[in-house]
């Protein structure tokens, strides 16, 4: 089966150019919406502590603390 060349690029052509809108439409909606403020800085000290039990608990489970 065959496609001719007239339908591959009309097909191609508007697959393009609805990516191209789709593309243009997010950049409309980003530029519209206000940015929300930057938070407070994450606690590295919290995520430290967090990880270091994550790990506890997994050697645990795997019984490889003995």
């Amino acid at each position: 089966m065959s496609i001719k060349p007239q339908i591959l690029a009309a097909v191609t052509a508007a697959i393009q150019e609805y990516i191209l809108s789709e593309e243009l439409a997010l950049q409309v909606a980003a530029a519209a919406a206000p940015s929300a403020p930057p938070g407070p800085p994450p606690n590295l000290w919290g995520l430290a502590g967090r990880q270091a039990a994550m790990q506890l608990r997994m050697l645990m489970q795997r019984r490889s603390l003995r």
